[in-house]
């Protein structure tokens, strides 16, 4: 009885020791992975590089960022990290520079360390590092050459791309008129009209707007366009090689520029069958003759990836910015109509209705040059450019930055610097008028960003915005659905500030 009744008191005080063993071996074990980890993070982090909050083990700071409001994360982080600071979007390691003083000290001070094209994930995986945009080196060299030259060639920033801007704002004014007064979404017919004006440099032609392979193209492009903005496009930048395997809305990407390619390529099947040497139609041409010349040359940048992705990176340029700009620069003429009632007085006064608008016309019309301007300004729909990267190791505000570090020139912060926009967050086309009502420039306008990689198209896009609007509002008076006090001007919530709100315009002939 003695036995039985100590056995079991004996089996439960060993059992009791046991539990306190493997529980304090638990908590020792996990103690050690916390300490792991907080040694992890802490050497994360390059003490030489800028300040920055303190990133997770592979996740980085995304946990600690807002990847579907990610411009307006950072410019949070900037009030704490000051204007050149650290994040880590995943693995990779970002510097942002923040304001206009240290975008200029980086992109045009010390161009030639920032000047370099950072890898963007998801873009190498649909464009391999091939084309103008995101290529570096002699590769970049020989094909911005090439592209300037040719552009130039066939008309930028001279009479004969205004001729066919012009032309092209006739067409859209018919398409206007088509509609009878009706209250519609302007994107694809802007977008279409926009496009037809790079269409006609680097394809030889403009397609009519009920064309239905353009038509797909276009809606491809702009459905690109969205999912590389959202959170899900962040994310696939951040973890590329993770997200190729995750179902999502980021496989359409891959599927839209398949697309695009097949149709690329058929243009140029159609260009090569029909090529003149002597007598180059367009873009395409040039770079097939320019690839005859150079088939001899080892190494030469000139072959069918480079032509694919560098028409591709004109044509998405020069369609999708500029309309976009175009489409929120009629709403917010919606909003405030006395700005518009003065851009119209301005037009009927300078202009008439017996001409169309020329380039010339513009250094006659401040308060229109100045509005068009803030419409740039407060657009704002590239917030950070495209990235730079670190050509070599440097030292930058007393920092170092290692070669290949990714960085974020944030395009926002200067366009609503307030040590030079007196009112960052309104629409106000003071900010480009002086005391006197005339035209002031200002050095923190950089919507094209600034330096070497500045916008190629720059001088196009600001001929068509000018032109396009001008002949509009030459020739239609603007309408409403909605009372002007109740337009909401903000992007969309969750689309990383870039997609902004559709809305329904009547065109009315005046």
């Amino acid at each position: 009885m003695m036995i039985q009744t100590s056995s079991p008191s004996f089996y439960c005080i060993g059992d009791l020791r046991k539990m306190d063993i493997t529980g304090a071996g638990t908590l020792i074990l996990t103690l050690c992975v916390i300490c792991l980890i907080l040694l992890i993070m802490r050497s994360g982090h390059n003490k030489e590089m800028p300040p920055g909050p303190t990133p997770l083990p592979i996740l980085g700071n995304i946990l600690q960022l807002n990847m579907k409001e990610l411009p307006q994360s950072i410019m949070k982080l900037a009030k704490d990290y000051g204007d050149v600071f650290t994040v880590h979007l995943g693995p990779r390691t970002v510097v942002v520079l923040h304001g206009y003083g240290a975008v200029k000290e980086a992109l045009v001070d010390n161009a030639d360390v920032f000047s370099n094209r950072a890898k963007v994930p998801g873009a190498e995986l649909v464009f391999k590092g091939y084309g103008i945009l995101l290529s570096n080196g002699e590769r970049w060299r020989q094909l911005r050459r090439f592209s300037l030259t040719t552009l130039r060639n066939f008309g930028m920033g001279k009479k004969s791309i205004e001729e066919r801007i012009l032309e092209e704002s006739r067409c859209l004014g018919d398409e206007f008129r088509k509609l009878n007064g009706s209250f519609f979404d302007p994107t694809y017919l802007l977008t279409l009209s926009i496009s037809n004006v790079i269409c006609s440099i680097v394809f030889g032609e403009r397609f009519k707007y009920e064309d239905e392979t353009f038509l797909k193209l276009l809606a491809m492009l702009k459905e690109a366009f969205t999912i590389r903005n959202s959170s899900v496009g962040q994310l696939l930048n951040s973890f590329p090689k993770l997200f190729l395997y995750i179902p999502g809305p980021h496989h359409k990407v891959f599927k839209n520029f398949s697309s695009i390619k097949m149709f690329v390529l058929d243009k140029v099947k159609e260009h090569q069958q029909t090529l003149d040497k002597n007598c180059p139609r367009d873009f395409i041409d040039c770079f097939l003759i320019k690839m005859e010349e150079d088939k001899e040359t080892p190494n030469t940048e000139f072959h069918f990836d480079n032509l694919y992705v560098s028409v591709i990176n004109l044509f998405f340029a020069g369609t999708e910015t500029t309309s976009i700009t175009l489409r929120i620069g009629l709403r917010i003429l919606l909003k405030y109509p006395e700005v518009l009632d003065k851009v119209k007085k301005e037009i009927d006064l300078n202009i008439g209705n017996n001409r169309c608008p020329s380039v010339e016309d513009r250094s006659k019309m401040p308060f229109t040059d100045a509005v068009i301007h803030e419409i740039q300004r407060f657009a704002d729909i590239l917030p950070f450019s495209v990235p730079h990267a670190t050509a070599d190791t440097t030292v930058f505000r007393g920092y170092t930055i290692p070669k290949g570090t990714t960085v974020f020139p944030c395009l926002t912060s200067v366009l609503k610097d307030p040590k030079y926009f007196q009112n960052p967050e309104k629409f106000d086309p003071g900010h480009f008028l002086d005391g006197m009502g005339q035209f002031k420039k200002t050095e923190a306008f950089l919507p094209f960003s600034t330096g070497k990689r500045m916008c190629l198209g720059e001088g196009m896009a600001r001929m068509q915005l000018f032109l396009f609007l001008t002949f509009i509002l030459q020739n239609f008076d603007l309408k409403s659905e909605e009372d002007p006090s109740s337009i909401d001007l903000s992007p969309l919530p969750n689309t990383n500030g870039v997609i902004h709100r559709p809305y329904k315009i009547q065109f009315i002939p005046r």
